[in-house]
């Protein structure tokens, strides 16, 4: 075990040993002396105290004035840039010691975050790049396909109207039209990922919100033996979003609960708010996700479903990231899993609230994100 010396006693004990000695000697000295020898060892003892005085502020220069430069010097090279310094003292057993390796701790700190902010910038702008790619592929997409595939559309309606009621051919037709709108959604899927729009904060009730996102999912589970309950806040105050992304953000997760539950189940939508964010908790009975695809749901073009395209989820964050906000995940597989979104009340540029304009959330519907 070390023992630790106060940097102030180390500067004073040699000191008041010394004086103690010197006093001693100076007491048994004169008593011994006549007169005109005592004045003698007086001159002898001043200048012995000037010596000792000397040495004290060398021993204070030696134990905390050059640490304080070299301190100093190393901050200044810290402001400029230079993260790999560090001080020499900090091996003190000391106070001065303690500041030396809180320095050193903190400039590695400070290299460390930088390293990982310098990845993140990378990582970042390498997705911007990609992204740019990809809004130029969606936009040449939408021109290539698009026309032809609406004159496909035309033609098989027009054949469906020309076949009897008894035609097999009827059957096929049907799929046929189906997968014409599964490409229509993989289009607008791409379009809406290549060319973001930017959210239209408006203070409104999260409970609309979500209530009308609600609707649609149950109208798409008619059929299933499937429950969605949802429950408000009624204390919940008016939250900052842009009520058309909000709808399609919660509509998205809920389409993805249903196709999540094979039989029966029940999807819960609760409303709250924690830590100073409103929030919305989506859960389900469904199948759950592999824990070793968490990681990877929210990027684009990731996907475990046949005929996913992999951009749900991914338009999910980025829309809720846009508001200021973040989404979570935590899954069970084979009891089921929770998204939940947090959201600010306020948007962070908002300036001056604007009252909801009536119908400006529009219709979710039309862009469904699956």
């Amino acid at each position: 075990m070390r023992w630790r010396v106060n940097w102030r006693l180390k500067a004073i004990l040699p000191v008041l040993v010394v004086l103690g000695n010197g006093l001693l000697v100076f007491v048994l000295v004169t008593l011994s002396l006549e007169e005109h020898a005592r004045y003698q060892v007086r001159l002898v003892a001043v200048a012995g105290a000037v010596i000792i005085v000397a040495a004290v502020i060398g021993m204070i220069s030696l134990l905390l004035q050059h640490p304080l430069h070299e301190l100093h010097d190393k901050i200044a090279r810290v402001r400029q840039g230079d993260l790999n310094v560090s001080v020499s003292f900090a091996g003190r057993n000391d106070e001065i010691g303690d500041l030396g390796r809180d320095f050193n701790d903190m400039v590695r700190q400070l290299r460390e975050s930088r390293e990982e902010i310098q990845r993140l910038y990378r990582t970042q702008m390498s997705r911007a790049e990609h992204l740019a790619t990809l809004g130029e592929l969606a936009t040449g997409l939408a021109h290539e396909i698009r026309n032809p595939l609406a004159g496909i559309a035309g033609v098989m309606e027009i054949v469906g109207r020309d076949l009897p009621e008894s035609s097999p051919a009827r059957e096929v037709l049907s799929e046929v039209q189906e997968e014409i709108l599964q490409i229509k959604r993989i289009l607008s899927d791409l379009l809406e990922t290549a060319r973001p729009k930017p959210p239209d904060f408006r203070p409104a009730d999260l409970n609309s919100t979500a209530e009308h996102a609600v609707s649609l999912a149950r109208q798409q589970a008619r059929s299933r033996p499937i429950e969605i309950k949802l429950s408000k806040s009624h204390e919940l105050a008016p939250v900052e979003h842009d009520a058309g992304q909000i709808q399609q953000v919660l509509l998205n997760l809920l389409l993805n609960a249903l196709q999540a539950i094979d039989d029966a189940g029940n999807i819960r939508v609760r409303l709250g708010s924690e830590d100073g964010f409103a929030t919305v908790a989506i859960s389900d009975t469904g199948r759950g996700i592999p824990p070793e695809h968490l990681a990877n749901i929210f990027r684009p073009f990731f996907t475990t479903k046949k005929k996913g395209t992999g951009l749900g989820l991914s338009l999910v964050s980025r829309i809720v990231e846009a508001h200021g906000g973040r989404v979570e995940v935590a899954s069970t597989p084979g009891e089921g899993s929770q998204f939940m979104l947090w959201l600010p009340f306020r948007h962070a540029d908002a300036s001056h609230p604007s009252a909801p304009k009536s119908g400006s959330a529009g219709d979710p519907a039309q862009g469904i994100l699956v």
